[in-house]
């Protein structure tokens, strides 16, 4: 039993929490509501009790191909079933789920396979290839569950995606090393092995998710079952969600994400709620997703709510179905929470946009915005049972209420420590004077007297694009690894959708030609190393690169000079825009005038009478 959680039961909380694993609280939903909807993947329905029996025949599968207690299995995979029930299943079974980003580079899903030492990495038949590479650099014996979409799909869709991907993936499988996922299924049912008992500890590792901790390396984060069954219960009551049968989520946050798995998933499931599967989001395809599942709940980062205030199809749509929007995984900007908020309002919607605040230290969220108490600014209280102070950067000292320093927070959805990683560890998981375990999160905010906390930023060098978190010094390095680079320096730009997007700032090797060819290389290098998202949008090449009075990169020079680009950009745009509209103006009085001039008379002489005629 880990230390901190030793006597955990026996004290008072508000909320009364059990010994359960996972599954155990999955498990007890489908106990009370069988027949209602656990989860829904491209319009196919799985009941609770469907799931129940779907997990239990992952975890025999897992069994059948030498899956044990305490081994690591990655899950590389988008929002799906398969991804889902081997969760639960590696749960089922006291294995560890190890969860990254099926997008990762080559490199990144090596690192991943050899620290968690996974026994095996359930992926799509489309990262095939990837996995293949990345698993041929590992230092152990990794077998490939590899799944295909059409195996979850609804009968009707199947033949159409078989004709569709027909001759993509032909022949992908290594015999030796790999296993399609209906062959898997198969041995399950075929070779079933007896489960065993559920007696494991619920404060060991169930899950590693990564991040890049305070350093900015990527870290595993090791999560265990009272971590997310905290968070779950917490969440729920935070959340003000009564059970009401045939509530639904869209599932739009990825699994590898804290916020995906945590509030999108388990959260969600604990609570009887219907998870609808998004397995890749797309403002395209945005408004048909909310019109046709008509979701209850929404949880997702601000590029979500963005999106939605410029997503075609929603003009006249009807969202009074909404019952709860959540946003996290960055800053809610004030003026985009008034915008989401009007939209929701037009659009019938009773309610308004919630944002939180957590790390994935804490799995997710540990805070949030009141139902009915929005302050401007403020992320809200923090949840039942966990304690926020603000701390003197570097120290464990309270600052007084109102003024700014770091936030830390304890609670049972803290994490138990960064895999083999004692050293940071021992920086961010701090015992402080009252005998409770602190989590250091590394960013800047302030406490109000009602106990409101306001999130500042980031002590810690990182970029946030899309609610992914970057950390610019590890694609620094990668850069930096380029046989024609000599340093560069990574920052995140300003975006009006990603909300930050990387760019590069390369200085080269001396006689290396500053031309589009070496910029297509480096390019080309990245994509072999660096996840899609953090891949920077532009490399720009210098000669030399501003630095501090110690002689480092000045990063944020290079920022203010982006920044002043834009704001220029900007006023240059909003010129071009009076002028046209000056113009506009002066065409528009011209037309007027000569609308309402007075057509010209000429004067002509008088005709002359009939005497004068005569004469």
């Amino acid at each position: 039993m880990n230390e901190r959680f030793k006597d955990f039961f026996n004290q008072k909380h508000e909320i009364d929490y059990k010994p359960l694993t996972m599954f155990q609280m999955i498990q007890q939903t489908a106990r009370k509501h069988p027949t209602e909807i656990a989860y829904e993947f491209m319009g196919k329905k799985t009941t609770y009790s469907e799931f129940i029996r779907k997990i239990e025949l992952t975890a025999k599968s897992l069994t059948s191909i030498g899956i044990r207690e305490g081994d690591a299995v990655t899950i590389c995979m988008p929002n799906c079933p398969q991804a889902l029930d081997t969760f639960y299943a590696l749960n089922r079974i006291g294995a560890i789920a190890n969860m990254i980003h099926p997008l990762s580079a080559q490199s990144e899903i090596t690192f991943y396979l050899n620290i968690s030492n996974s026994k095996a990495i359930l992926t799509l038949d489309q990262f095939y290839e990837k996995v293949v590479a990345a698993r041929k650099a590992c230092d152990h014996t990794v077998i490939i569950i590899m799944a295909d979409v059409a195996d979850e799909l609804p009968n009707y869709l199947k033949l159409p995606y078989k004709i569709k991907e027909f001759g993509k993936y032909n022949n992908l499988p290594n015999a030796a090393y790999t296993v399609t996922w209906k062959d898997f299924i198969h041995y399950g049912n075929k070779f079933p092995l007896p489960l065993p008992k559920i007696t494991f500890e619920i404060d060991r590792t169930a899950v590693i998710l990564y991040s890049g901790g305070t350093t900015g390396t990527t870290k595993g984060i090791c999560l265990s079952d009272l971590n997310f069954n905290a968070l779950a219960q917490q969440s729920l009551i935070a959340m003000a969600v009564p059970y009401e049968p045939g509530l639904k989520i869209l599932a739009v946050m990825p699994l590898f994400h804290g916020f995906g798995l945590g509030i999108g998933v388990h959260t969600c499931l604990v609570g009887g709620i219907d998870c609808v599967l998004i397995p890749q989001f797309t403002v395209k395809s945005y408004a048909k997703d909310l019109m046709t599942k008509k979701p209850n709940f929404i949880a997702g980062v601000p590029t979500l709510y963005e999106a939605l205030l410029r997503t075609k199809g929603l003009e006249r749509a009807d969202l009074s179905f909404l019952k709860g929007m959540y946003s996290g995984g960055d800053s809610l900007s004030i003026e985009l929470k008034a915008k989401v908020d009007a939209f929701l309002k037009d659009h019938g919607a009773t309610i308004q946009v919630r944002e939180g605040y957590g790390t994935t230290e804490c799995v997710t969220a540990s805070c949030l915005t009141p139902l009915n108490d929005y302050r401007p600014g403020s992320i809200g209280l923090p949840y039942p049972d966990t304690k926020y102070i603000i701390c003197e950067p570097g120290t464990q000292n309270e600052v007084a209420i109102g003024q700014e320093g770091e936030i830390c927070l304890t609670g049972p959805s803290v994490m138990l420590g960064y895999l083999k990683n004692p050293e940071e560890t021992a920086l961010v998981l701090q015992k402080h004077p009252d005998g409770n375990v602190y989590l250091h999160t590394g960013d800047l905010g302030s406490m109000d007297a009602d106990g409101f906390i306001y999130f500042k930023n980031r002590i810690k060098r990182m970029i946030v694009t899309s609610g992914y978190n970057v950390y610019p010094s590890q694609v620094e390095n990668i850069i930096d690894a380029h046989p024609k680079v000599l340093y560069s320096c990574v920052i995140g730009v300003p975006d009006p959708y990603k909300m930050a997007k990387p760019k590069a700032f390369v200085v080269l090797k001396q006689n290396v030609a500053a031309d589009d060819t070496v910029k297509q290389e480096i390019k080309d290098y990245l994509k072999l190393h660096v996840a899609k998202y953090a891949m920077p949008y532009d490399i720009e090449i210098r000669e030399e690169l501003p630095k501090t009075l110690v002689g480092k990169v000045a990063y944020r020079v290079l920022e203010e000079e982006e920044l002043e680009k834009i704001n220029r950009q900007k006023e240059e745009e909003l010129k071009a825009k009076e002028e046209e509209a000056r113009k506009a103006e002066e065409k528009k009085a011209l037309r007027e005038a000569r609308k309402h001039q007075e057509p010209a008379v000429e004067e002509k002489a008088p005709e002359a009478s009939e005497e004068t005629k005569s004469e």
